[in-house]
C-alpha cells in the first residue's frame, strides 16, 4: 500500500515559501544595526546564501531547466552548494564548531551548529520535491534569526529549534517510518529504474555530493557486460532468498524488502531490483536520515554517497542533543507507535534489509572538538533507552522469526592507484561472493565436529600479535542432536566461509589485539581489548598521541555509546581464498568487516547474531540444533526485556597473517588443533588453505 507522506495544500506551502525568500533575501542587505549582536550577521548571512541557492534549484527542477543542465554546469553547482563543507575550506567554515566558538558566546555554538546543520537539510527536501519539509526549515531560520538579531538568550533559541523538532514530529518520524517499511516514496526508484544510466548526469539528481567515487564507480559499471552485472546482482539477491531457507523461514510471508547501497551502483541495484520484484518484492529504497529529528548518534542506515566532508558529519553527530530529552523521546515514541499501527499490516510483509555495502574510501582519523554538540552522560542513557524502546515496540509489529537479510559488499575506485588495478579487485570480489558453498560447508562440518567436543577454546596470536583468548562454549546435552556452532554459507552474509557460536559469558576472558582493523569506518591501529567474564573491561589503541582520543574513537567505532559490552559472538573465518586477495593487494586494512570476518577468527561485541530469535531454533545441514543462541545477557529478555539487548553487534577480525593457534580444550584434557600457524591443520579442512 501506498501512504500519503506529502499532506500539505500546494499553493499556501508555495506561498510560505516564496514569503519566506523574500525575507530571507534581504538579509544580506540589512544595517548591521538591525542585529543586537552584530557578530550574528556574517552567520546568518551564510546561512541566508545557501537557502538562496537550494531555492534557485528548486525553480530550476519546476521549469525543467535542471534537468537540461550539462555535466559541467551540475558539478559547477553542486561545488557552489557543497563550498563551505569542502576539506580545504571547512576550517573557516561556519559549519566548523571551532569556528563558531571564536566568534560566539559559548553557549550561542550548541543552537547555532544544529540550525546549519538542518539548514543544509533543505537542498535534499527540494530534491525530493518535499516542500513542506523545506518552508519549515526556511520559517525555522528566520524565527531564530529573528529571535537572535532582538537579542535573546542562547536559551530562548535553543528552545526555538527544540520546539520546532517537537511540533513537527508528527510529520517527521512518521515520514520517516512510512520510508522505512513501505515504497510509498519512489524518488530512488523512479531515477534508477526509468533514467538513462549511461548518462552520468543522474546522480546530481539526488541531491547528494557526488565526488569522484560515484562518477568512477557508475563509469566503471557502465563499462561492465550486461552478464556480469547481473552476476552481481543475482548473487545479491539470491542470498537474500537462500537466507529464508538456511534459517527455514516461509519467504512466501514475505512481500516487502528494504534495499540499501551507496551511491554510484546504480546499474547492478536497477538489476536487483528486477530480481526482487520477479520474486514478488516491494522493493523499499530509502535516503539516510539526513533531518536532525531522524538521526541518531549510533547508526543512521539509508542510502548516500560517500559525502564531501567527513570531519565535518564527525562534528554534528550530536547536534539532535538540544531535543534528546524525556519529553521530546517519549512523544517522539507515540509517534511511532500511531505510525506503526497505521501501517501494521505493510510491516507484518516486510522481509528484512538487504544491504550493498561499499569498501575502500579514503582513512578517515576523526578530530574530537571540545566545541562541538556531545551528550551528557544522562542523555546518552536516555537515548539508549528509547532505542531499546523503539525496537521492542517495532517488535510488535514485525515478527523477526520470520525475517531474514543480506549483505554484500563491493570495493570503490579509491582503494586502487589506477584504474586496472580497481577493475582486477572488483573481478577478484565477484570471485569471492560467488564461490561454491558446497566446499566450504563440509570443511566447516568438520571443523564444527572437533569444537563441539570442546569445553573451551583457545585463540592465539602468532609473532607480533599479544591475542590469548579462551572461549567458554555451552554444554551440549546430546551432542548427536545439538551443535554450538552454525555452518555459514553464502546466504545471509555473503561471502561464504564462517562457522560461528554464541559463547557463555562466564569463562570467556583475556585479551584480543589487532595491528589494523577497519570498523565503522574508522581505521583502528593496534586495537587491544581486555576481556573478563565474556565483558569488555578495558580497551586502548594507538591512533593518538592522547589516551583519551584513542578511547574515544574505539567508544565510536565499537561500544556505541556502551560503557561495556558482551562478546556476543567468536567465529573462525575459513575462506583463505578472500586473504589471499587482500595479501595480493595490500588491502587488508581497507577489506569491510564482511569480508575480513571470513578471512580468521573474528570476535563481535555487542548482541548475539540470535538477537530477538533466541527461541527460533534453526539447525544445520547435518540436522543438528543450533543451540549456542543466548548469553547471561540476553537471556535477561525473560526477566527484564530492557536489559537483555545492546543493539549493536560489531565484529572484530584476527587476519590469518598475526594468528598463531586455535585448538580446543575437551573436558578430559585433549587437545585438537584446528588452525596452527595460521593453517588449517585439522583432517579434513586441509582444502581451506588452497
Amino acid at each position: 500500500m501506498v501512504y500519503d507522506i506529502y499532506s500539505w495544500d500546494k499553493r499556501v506551502t508555495a506561498e510560505r515559501i516564496n514569503l519566506a525568500m523574500d525575507r530571507i533575501s534581504q538579509i544580506r542587505e540589512e544595517d548591521d544595526a538591525v542585529c543586537a549582536d552584530v557578530k550574528f550577521k556574517d552567520f546568518f548571512v551564510e546561512l541566508a546564501s545557501f537557502l538562496e541557492k537550494v531555492n534557485d534549484i528548486r525553480k530550476k527542477k519546476e521549469t525543467g531547466e535542471f534537468e537540461a543542465l550539462s555535466f559541467e554546469e551540475l558539478t559547477d553547482i553542486q561545488n557552489e552548494l557543497f563550498y563551505d563543507l569542502r576539506e580545504d575550506i571547512y576550517a573557516g567554515s561556519v559549519y566548523n564548531p571551532d569556528v563558531l566558538e571564536k566568534i560566539f558566546d559559548k553557549d550561542f555554538v550548541s543552537p547555532f551548529l544544529s540550525l546549519g546543520f538542518e539548514v543544509r537539510a533543505a537542498l535534499i527536501t527540494v530534491f525530493e520535491g518535499d516542500f513542506e519539509g523545506f518552508v519549515n526549515i526556511l520559517e525555522l531560520f528566520l524565527q531564530v534569526y529573528g529571535t537572535a538579531v532582538e537579542g535573546a538568550s542562547a536559551k530562548e533559541i535553543t528552545d526555538v529549534i527544540y520546539w520546532y523538532a517537537s511540533d513537527y514530529l508528527d510529520i517527521t518520524a512518521r515520514k520517516r517510518i512510512i520510508e522505512n517499511f513501505t515504497a510509498s516514496n519512489r524518488f530512488f526508484y523512479n531515477i534508477i529504474m526509468n533514467d538513462d544510466l549511461s548518462d552520468l548526469r543522474y546522480l546530481f539528481k539526488f541531491g547528494e555530493y557526488i565526488g569522484s567515487n560515484e562518477i568512477n564507480t557508475a563509469k566503471y559499471l557502465n563499462s561492465l557486460d550486461s552478464e556480469t552485472v547481473r552476476l552481481c546482482a543475482k548473487t545479491f539477491v539470491d542470498g537474500y532468498r537462500d537466507g529464508f531457507f538456511a534459517m527455514q523461514k516461509d519467504i512466501t510471508k514475505r512481500s516487502v524488502v528494504s534495499l540499501v547501497y551507496n551511491i554510484g551502483f546504480e546499474r547492478i541495484v536497477k538489476e536487483a531490483v528486477i530480481f526482487f520484484e520477479d520474486m514478488g518484492f516491494e522493493v523499499v529504497l530509502q535516503r539516510k536520515p539526513y533531518r536532525l529529528a531522524d538521526m541518531s548518534p549510533v547508526k543512521n542506515r539509508g542510502i548516500c554517497s560517500g559525502g564531501v566532508n567527513r570531519q565535518f558529519e564527525y562534528d554534528h553527530k550530536f547536534d539532535m542533543n538540544i531535543f534528546t530529552k524525556k519529553a521530546y523521546l517519549d512523544r517522539k515514541l507515540e509517534v511511532c507507535k500511531r505510525t506503526f499501527e497505521e501501517i501494521k499490516e505493510d510491516m507484518s510483509k516486510y522481509g528484512g534489509p538487504a544491504l550493498m555495502e561499499s569498501f575502500g574510501e579514503r582513512e578517515f582519523l576523526p578530530v574530537k572538538k571540545k566545541s562541538a554538540n556531545a551528550f551528557s552522560e544522562k542523555q546518552n542513557n536516555l537515548m539508549t533507552g528509547y532505542r531499546n524502546e523503539l525496537m521492542l515496540l517495532q517488535d510488535e509489529y514485525i515478527d523477526t522469526s520470520g525475517t531474514a537479510f543480506c549483505i554484500i559488499a563491493w570495493p570503490l575506485p579509491s582503494i586502487a592507484k589506477d584504474e586496472k588495478i580497481y577493475s582486477n579487485i572488483f573481478d577478484d570480489i565477484i570471485r569471492i561472493n560467488t564461490l561454491d558453498v558446497t566446499k566450504y560447508k563440509d570443511a566447516q562440518q568438520k571443523i564444527i565436529d572437533a569444537l563441539d567436543k570442546a569445553d573451551t577454546v583457545s585463540i592465539v596470536g602468532g609473532v607480533g600479535n599479544k591475542t590469548s583468548l579462551t572461549i567458554k562454549l555451552h554444554e551440549l546435552k546430546d551432542a548427536t542432536k545439538e551443535t554450538n556452532f552454525e555452518n555459514c554459507g553464502a546466504d545471509v552474509n555473503i561471502p561464504v566461509g564462517e562457522v560461528f557460536t554464541s559463547p557463555v559469558l562466564k569463562g570467556t576472558e583475556g585479551t584480543l589485539f589487532v595491528k589494523d582493523v577497519f570498523l565503522s569506518g574508522y581505521h583502528l591501529k593496534n586495537l587491544c581489548i581486555k576481556v573478563k567474564d565474556g565483558m569488555i573491561e578495558d580497551y586502548t589503541c594507538e591512533n593518538f598521541e592522547r589516551e583519551e582520543d584513542n578511547k574515544r574513537i574505539i567508544d565510536d567505532a565499537v561500544l556505541k555509546g556502551h560503557k561495556s559490552l558482551p562478546m556476543g559472538e567468536f567465529a573462525i573465518g575459513t575462506n583463505v581464498i578472500a586473504y589471499n586477495v587482500a595479501k595480493k593487494y595490500d588491502i587488508f586494512e581497507k577489506m569491510p568487516i564482511l569480508i575480513a570476518e571470513k578471512m580468521g577468527p573474528h570476535f563481535a561485541f555487542g548482541d548475539t547474531c540470535y538477537s530477538h530469535e533466541e527461541d527460533n531454533i534453526t539447525y544445520n545441514p547435518d540436522g543438528k540444533a543450533i543451540i549456542a543462541r543466548d548469553n547471561e545477557c540476553s537471556i535477561r529478555r525473560k526477566t527484564d526485556i530492557k536489559k537483555a539487548y545492546f543493539n549493536c553487534h560489531t565484529d572484530i577480525t584476527i587476519p590469518l597473517a598475526e594468528l598463531g593457534d586455535i585448538y580446543t580444550n575437551e573436558p578430559d584434557g585433549i587437545h585438537t588443533y584446528i588452525i596452527k600457524d595460521g593453517k588449517f591443520v585439522l583432517k579434513g579442512s586441509e582444502i581451506l588453505n588452497e
